[in-house]
């Protein structure tokens, strides 16, 4: 059964129960009812649009009700939904819809003036529609005459892709990972199974939804086990504090720079999140002071998990069990992972630092339209190589040691940035740091830090290298520390090292 097949089930079963509610204007909410009804509506809007199986729709809209209908009935159809970031420039904008050879675009009203210009160089797209989401009746009145997509829908299969999301590229354009029904499908069920959802579950979304963390991991997860979600278009950290005891929520999903932000609200030590049931954090590694702190502030062990644009979740910490600092814990059920050679291939005993690679049902179909760059990704046997280093402890559990690229040799000697960035975190002074490679003519390359400090912190370069070597290996200690207001992230928080190299190494500070 597939993840829609589950929830019209759901819609059929529970057709009362309270499916999607914004919390925050305009103040929406439906039950799998009408949920059901929308999308089916919404289908039959876009198939009057003249949305058939296999065309990209694109959606750059804000989190809210459109979004999620037109998502939906666009996997529904067959066909294939292209979220994008309300971040991307003009420029950036025009490359997706014109690499995925979008036909249909949605995009928010306020946009229509930078976006136009774009608009007569994309001779696929058949037409763009604008949005205004704090007006949702002008949505309603739009697909208010489509009572359900037309007969004779397509029979959609396990291999056909139902997402393309564009992955940050680090290296050349960005490329987009082809997510399958069936991809979508098997992470659902191997995380209904570890993280034990039910349908008395409320969680509290305070993602993004263009991104796999807030699209597949937690709404999707909702919706697939029959519980609520309570939806927040901004977060406010306090806010979320109060909400998640006042509406007795069960999950939270976030990345570590939410949890960093819940730990820091004046008021957090009143409230006790011991009660909730399950809260994740990923899309970046969680700081130790983060994980501590939180038990120490909230009574709760965040558990930390591992996924990835192209594969969803492989990894998590158990639900009952140990959750260990530092760890991204257990394979999902039905995920393999390898730790192997960087060199050879060949796989590492428990406890070696080497490339982590996948194997299973959740790993994407491939990069669109990039046949080469798809066959660079898999080994000759079938694995995928994620670009991360990791090692496998003796019990199962996998750590992860950064990205391939983002390792420092020096000397000729490898350096684990997350391992220097561990250190330097432990000083009081600093709030939040990250360490890069830049080239060196003696050494190959010179261990940087780039650290913001506390308000009122006060520490110096000198300072942070020493309490790095008191702690560290000469050779691992920062020879350069750079000190910055903030550090550049992405839109779920986690630090972008390319943009670092790319200031701090070209100007040489």
């Amino acid at each position: 059964m597939s993840f829609l097949d589950t929830f019209t089930e759901n819609a059929r079963k529970h057709p009362d129960k309270v499916a999607l509610e914004f919390i925050e204007p305009p103040l929406q909410r439906l039950t799998y009812a009408e949920l059901d009804s929308l999308v089916g509506r919404t289908a039959g809007y876009l198939q009057g649009l003249g949305v058939k199986p296999g065309d990209r729709v694109a959606l750059q809209l804000s989190k809210c009700l459109e979004f999620i209908l037109l998502h939906l009935a666009t996997v529904r159809l067959g066909a294939i939904t292209l979220p994008l970031n309300l971040a991307y420039p003009p420029d950036e904008l025009k490359y997706f819809l014109e690499d995925s050879g979008a036909k249909i675009f949605f995009a928010l009203k306020e946009s229509r003036e930078k976006i136009q210009t774009i608009l007569p160089l994309l001779p696929e797209l058949k037409e763009c529609v604008f949005l205004d989401p704090t007006k949702p009746e002008e949505f309603h009145l739009r697909i208010t005459n489509y009572q359900s997509p037309i007969p004779n829908s397509p029979i959609i299969q396990p291999s056909d892709t139902a997402v393309i999301i564009y992955t940050s590229g680090t290296t050349g354009r960005p490329k987009g990972a082809e997510i399958t029904h069936g991809n979508l499908t098997s992470n659902l069920e191997a995380l209904h199974q570890a993280w034990g959802w039910q349908p008395d579950d409320i969680l509290l979304h305070v993602l993004p939804i263009f991104h796999v963390h807030g699209l597949f991991v937690a709404l999707h997860g909702a919706l697939r086990a029959g519980a609520t979600t309570l939806l927040m278009r901004e977060f406010e950290a306090s806010k979320v504090l109060r909400i998640l005891v006042e509406r007795h929520c069960t999950v939270l999903m976030a990345v570590p720079t939410i949890h960093k932000r819940l730990l820091d609200a004046p008021d957090g030590n009143k409230f006790d999140l011991s009660r909730l049931r399950l809260i994740t954090s990923g899309s970046d590694r969680l700081p130790d002071e983060v994980f501590t702190g939180f038990q120490q502030t909230f009574g709760y062990t965040l558990l930390e998990r591992y996924g990835m644009t192209e594969t969803g979740m492989n990894c998590s910490n158990p639900l009952h069990g140990e959750r260990r600092i530092g760890s991204v814990g257990l394979p999902l059920p039905g995920v393999e992972v390898r730790i192997v050679d960087p060199d050879s291939g060949g796989l590492l005993p428990d406890g070696e630092i080497g490339d982590v690679q996948l194997r299973g049902p959740n790993v994407f179909k491939g990069y669109w339209r990039q046949p080469e760059k798809t066959s660079d990704s898999f080994t000759s046997d079938g694995w995928f190589k994620t670009g991360d280093l990791g090692l496998r402890e003796p019990d199962g559990y996998i750590t992860l040691c950064g990205r391939s690229k983002d390792l420092i040799i020096s000397g000729g000697l490898n350096i684990y940035p997350p391992e220097v960035e561990r250190v330097i975190a432990e000083h009081p002074a600093v709030a939040a740091c990250a360490v890069i490679g830049c080239p060196d003519p003696d050494w190959g390359e010179r261990v940087t830090a780039v650290v913001v400090l506390h308000r009122g912190g006060a520490v110096t370069g000198s300072d942070l290298t020493a309490f790095c070597r008191e702690r560290l290996a000469a050779y691992k200690s920062p020879k350069s520390v750079i000190f910055r207001d903030e550090l550049p992230r992405n839109a779920m928080g986690k630090v972008q090292k390319a943009e670092l190299r790319k200031t701090v190494c070209a100007q040489g500070r």
